[in-house]
């Protein structure tokens, strides 16, 4: 189990540590896939509008600048020849597309690896759920000062989407303010520390104790099968027919003669 400093809002700590949910932070790195993952996620973000001109794009040169043959000169048959001064480009960009898709689950794994990779060095915070009704940088500043991360590369990940808690961060350089889901594998490493709202990670406090086991369920009489059930409702119907048959073969009583 992996736990990490547990903070208050106004930034006290507390006496127990937090315990990390074991299905995110399992403590495996890998190296590979967060390689993967920040590549492909570097290269989504380029726009791809490079572009230059080949010959046949630039304008002019139609005409045979000279005769082929008595002039002494080398061949020429266009000036915009990429050997001329003002003609095309061989081999330039041309507009295309960078992405590449990446498979969910390796998206899932890079991410647990960035956070792993986040809480082995001990740069994982826990604080207690935010309550800030109004942007306030100065509040959110006084809380990274008291987390020792004031001069920080730091990423605050909040329990959904909080306004307040976004506007606060929004003009501080070295704080990026996400909701714990929207965090990528990228943002995560992009920053040095991490300041993580306890809600988003549910109940974690370590106090020591087990967990009581789960009590057993008690076993559901076993169903009756479908020959049993026909059997008795064939039972059933057959009753009253067997009485009424018996009732027919009872003689009549002989009247008494005054």
């Amino acid at each position: 189990m992996i736990e990490a400093p547990h903070f208050s809002t106004s930034g006290s700590k507390h006496a127990t540590a937090f315990a990390l949910p074991n299905d995110t932070f399992d403590g495996v790195v890998n190296e590979n896939v967060l390689h993967q993952a920040v590549k492909d996620f570097l290269a989504n973000q380029r726009q791809g509008n490079a572009k230059t001109k080949t010959r046949s794009f630039v304008s002019g040169g139609n005409q045979k600048p000279w005769k082929q043959k008595g002039t002494g000169r080398a061949r020429a048959g266009s000036s915009r020849s990429p050997v001329w001064v003002g003609g095309g480009t061989v081999f330039g960009p041309i507009p295309r597309d960078y992405r590449t898709d990446t498979n969910k689950k390796v998206r899932q794994l890079a991410r647990r690896s960035a956070l792993n990779a986040r809480a082995r060095e001990g740069m994982v915070h826990v604080v207690d759920t935010f309550t800030m009704d109004a942007p306030k940088t100065s509040t959110l500043l006084k809380l990274l000062s008291k987390l020792a991360l004031a001069d920080t590369k730091t990423l605050i990940l909040t329990d959904g989407s909080k306004a307040p808690v976004y506007l606060s961060g929004r003009n501080v350089p070295h704080v990026n303010v996400l909701p714990f889901s929207d965090a990528t594998a990228y943002d995560i490493l992009h920053a040095d520390a991490l300041v993580i709202e306890s809600a988003a990670l549910g109940s974690g406090v370590h106090d020591g104790s087990e967990a009581p086991a789960p009590k057993a369920k008690a076993a559901k009489p076993a169903k009756k099968s479908a020959v049993k059930k026909v059997a008795a409702k064939a039972a059933k119907t057959a009753k009253p027919k067997a009485a009424k048959k018996a009732a027919a073969k009872k003689p009549a009583k002989k009247k008494e003669n005054k």
